[in-house]
């Protein structure tokens, strides 16, 4: 006598056809650009004529160029600074945010304000603000003691009003990555914690800094790749001045290829730019161990 046997679906991954639609759009947005630009990188293209074949000149030219160390220096520093500055900031923040005080979600709201502006926008804004003229440059200059008023007009002065501008434009959104993970800390860690005596500092130096780790390899990512890739702020605030203080690889790109007309070489800095902004990424992702990431809730 045989035994009637019924089959019920394998759950598993989705078919190839879920992803078409996300391969396409990164082929068609992203792969394909940056094969052009990469092809590029090895022409003679003024932008209007045909592109001619030079070899590696142009990547040549970008290793002895000063210009090209001088922008990948600032671009350093100013990713550097952009992470010193704002993770502490942005972490304490999306801590606080996700709690359940008086009004909580009244500030939260009015706090990400600046995320919803264009960047463009909010660079003129301050621009205006910063004029020695016309905005509050000269009350600025009074608060801190500063010699002059004219705070573009000095390198140290214009690199710190750029640091200031885009970590208050973007800090809403890494305090947002890190409420969502604060929010989903188990309450009984910290119940635990209490009965063990812990208080709130021990809290969270023992108990919310560890569970949030990926939040903040994920944020960090983030924020590298976003400092690496600041232009607009750069071009309406300081158009790369005062001299090139501020003149980061994405506004030498911009300077080399629409103002001076020499794309094959711009697509070599672009080229540059997008080889190191992925290879800082991996690096971050291997040594933090984030491609080896687990869930900060197991065993619970």
């Amino acid at each position: 006598m045989k035994r009637e046997t019924t089959h019920t679906p394998r759950a598993g991954r989705p078919g190839i056809a879920w992803a078409l639609p996300a391969v396409l759009f990164f082929v068609f947005f992203a792969a394909a650009p940056m094969g052009i630009v990469g092809y590029l990188s090895f022409t003679d293209w003024d932008g209007l004529s045909d592109p001619s074949w030079t070899g590696t000149d142009n990547w040549s030219r970008l290793w002895n160029d000063d210009g090209m160390r001088n922008a990948i220096w600032l671009s350093l520093l100013l990713t550097a600074l952009t992470w010193l500055t704002q993770t502490p900031i942005v972490l304490l923040l999306g801590v606080w945010a996700a709690g359940r005080q008086r009004n909580r979600a009244v500030l939260s709201a009015i706090f990400f304000l600046p995320l919803l502006a264009s960047s463009v926008a909010l660079a003129l804004l301050w621009r205006t603000i910063f004029d020695p003229n016309l905005g509050l440059a000269p009350d600025i200059a009074d608060w801190f003691n500063l010699e002059s008023s004219d705070l573009l007009g000095s390198p140290t002065g214009a690199f710190v009003a750029i640091l200031f501008v885009t970590g208050w434009q973007f800090a809403p959104f890494h305090t947002l990555i890190y409420q969502g993970g604060a929010r989903n800390i188990p309450q009984s860690l910290y119940d635990a914690a209490a009965i063990d005596g812990a208080g709130t500092v021990r809290q969270f130096f023992h108990v919310t800094l560890p569970q949030l780790r990926n939040t903040i390899v994920t944020s960090t990512v983030l924020m590298v790749v976003g400092a690496l890739t600041y232009f607009d702020t750069v071009l309406i605030l300081t158009r790369g001045g005062p001299g090139d203080s501020t003149s980061i690889v994405p506004y030498l790109m911009f300077e080399t290829g629409f103002r001076a007309f020499d794309l094959g070489y711009a697509s070599a800095v672009a080229a540059a730019l997008v080889i190191t902004a992925t290879g800082v990424s991996l690096l971050l992702v291997r040594l933090t161990g984030f491609n080896r990431m687990r869930s900060t809730r197991e065993g619970m």
